[in-house]
């Protein structure tokens, strides 16, 4: 059985909020995506559930928490994002439910995008790779929050409390890293390069995980990753979603 042949991702936005698990999980999936999209004038911010503290088995999490949101908010800088806020919740056992819809549907409030970005969902990444129980409760969160913030009856105390109105203007949710990709964007060189330097930018976390420099590190993935899309994009270089319209 053939692949199915992916469509193009919507151009037609300006704003988008990325919110994922975990300092690195934009990195491995969407970075190369989002350096295009700032670099033609998009506005994207990120919002990280927990920083990442349970991440490193040789550091302490209050170590590594300090670690990991530096080199979050480093990696970000290099793709263009210059909003980086965190929730903190405790890393490996994220709560799904609706405190984290509230959150989240908060932060979508404030921000206002026509674009949600989140990280795999689903069981897998594919045949019997197992998903971590921290992506899966923030994707369907992601999910479920963009509907949340467009309607007022659904925790009216971010009305109440915090003067949040309701914003009903999310499109898409676009989902990066999954096994059931729909679109892609296409990427360039420039893009790839600023791809890989923003994974790279997570040393610590890479040093804790393999013996290769991050730089190297880095490519190689990225690269596999890119290639596996671009076989279904016209054998274009790309970065895949999987894309929910709102």
């Amino acid at each position: 059985m053939s692949e199915q042949y992916l469509d193009a991702m919507p151009e037609d936005w300006q704003r988008a909020l990325a919110v994922v698990a975990h300092p690195d999980d934009l990195e491995y999936g969407a970075a190369a995506a989002i350096a295009r999209w700032t670099e033609a004038g998009r506005e994207i911010r990120y919002l990280l559930v927990t920083r990442g503290e349970a991440g490193i088995d040789g550091i302490r999490p209050k170590d590594a928490a300090r670690i990991r949101e530096a080199e979050q908010r480093a990696s970000a800088a290099v793709v263009g994002v210059e909003t980086v806020e965190f929730l903190d919740h405790r890393d490996g056992v994220i709560e799904e439910g609706p405190a984290l819809r509230r959150e989240i549907a908060a932060a979508i409030r404030r921000h206002r995008p026509e674009l949600l970005i989140t990280l795999n969902h689903h069981d897998t990444w594919g045949g019997t790779v197992w998903n971590t129980p921290d992506h899966r409760a923030v994707g369907r969160a992601v999910l479920d929050a963009a509907g949340d913030a467009g309607n007022r009856w659904i925790f009216p105390e971010l009305v109440r409390d915090e003067s949040l109105e309701p914003w009903g203007g999310v499109r898409w949710v676009a989902v990066a890293g999954s096994p059931q990709p729909t679109h892609a964007v296409e990427v360039g060189d420039f893009d790839v390069e600023r791809a890989v330097a923003s994974l790279a930018e997570h040393r610590a976390y890479i040093r804790a995980l393999s013996d290769r420099e991050p730089e190297e590190y880095a490519r190689d993935f990225l690269g596999r990753a890119m290639e596996i899309a671009s076989r279904r994009f016209g054998d274009r270089p790309a970065v895949s979603f999987q894309l929910y319209p709102r």
